[in-house]
């Protein structure tokens, strides 16, 4: 049961939000930081105020809220898609969304939000950047190879494309830097403890703390892997529909890829992924699901880890929740 005196539900956008309340009902502010101030007033005791994470646009607003005492929860979109959908709802709006997610957050419970610190908030921009300059340098390399495969590329295009790329691999080699810097800075301890595990090397270790904001957003392991999106969907209905297991795919598509090349690595050095690798093998089933089921055991050791404080040990047992 909703514990809470009111709850807001927030959809907010690039210059105003639209809040729908359980006992105000609908209200919009613009997304500046009077129209924080005005929201602020609107607010009684005991209120909690319920948000998408929709990237750069709800972070500012979340911030604000937290400061000022007020508790936050920013949930997953998805989540918040798939009630929509539960409830076959017709009409598509600002205002509608504000009243889905505001339902959503009274018969569900949603996770409460904490403040970043500056050196979290810098890794995520930072993460964000490098994101963007990764899928800049693919695009780069695709039409680079694009033009060779014309046999008679442009001189002046090639050498345009092969100069972008290389200036893409010093940004992307400078904030890789600069992250490292800022986790040895704030999560030394975490991230050797994540580089003792067999398979996990300095830069999937880095990510992972970037990304989970050291651990603190998740309270299982299950949590996390649907959270990277390395957890299998399963297709199968009645004696005729029989479809074949895939991972989810909802996550960060970098880190899970990281995780997948650290896979075969774990499957020489790590006992535990070794011992999965090979019973999935066994059975007949293709090397690339054995390989996904390691990288999904590689995120729960992690896991494991980053919660004990212990460093890597092939004979614990983990008693931690799944």
């Amino acid at each position: 049961m909703n514990k809470y005196s009111e709850t807001i539900g927030i959809d907010i956008s690039k210059d105003v939000f639209d809040c729908y309340g359980s006992v105000q009902g609908h209200l919009q502010f613009k997304n500046t930081e009077e129209g924080f101030h005005n929201f602020l007033k609107t607010l009684t005791k005991n209120s909690i105020v319920v948000m998408e994470a929709t990237g750069y646009y709800h972070y500012r607003l979340a911030q604000f809220l937290y400061k000022k005492n007020i508790v936050v929860s920013v949930v997953n979109p998805l989540s918040i898609k798939r009630f929509i959908q539960m409830k076959l709802a017709k009409v598509k709006t600002d205002k509608s969304d504000a009243k889905a997610i505001c339902n959503y957050a009274l018969i569900n419970e949603v996770p409460i939000y904490s403040a970043l610190t500056d050196i979290q908030s810098e890794c995520l921009q930072l993460f964000r950047l490098l994101d963007a300059y990764l899928k800049q340098r693919t695009a780069t390399k695709n039409k680079i190879h694009g033009e060779v495969v014309l046999g008679m590329p442009s001189k002046f295009v090639y050498r345009s494309l092969v100069r972008n790329k290389k200036q893409l691999d010093k940004e992307v080699k400078a904030i890789e830097l600069k992250l490292l810097s800022l986790v040895k800075e704030d999560q030394q301890k975490q991230l050797t403890l994540l580089m003792s595990i067999p398979g996990i090397g300095q830069k999937t270790a880095l990510f992972l703390i970037v990304v989970t904001d050291g651990f603190s957003k998740f309270e299982n392991a299950s949590q996390l892997c649907s959270y990277v999106g390395i957890t299998p969907t399963i297709r199968e209905s009645g004696s005729s529909v029989r479809g074949r297991a895939r991972i989810s795919k909802v996550g960060n598509r970098n880190l899970r890829n990281l995780l997948f090349l650290c896979s075969f690595n774990a499957c020489k050095h790590n006992k535990a992924c070794k011992a999965i690798y090979d019973r999935i093998v066994a059975k007949g089933k293709s090397k690339k699901l054995a390989l996904i089921a390691v990288a999904n055991k590689l995120l729960k050791q992690s896991f494991a880890i980053a919660k004990s404080g212990r460093p890597y040990d092939e004979t614990y047992v983990s008693i931690l929740p799944r």
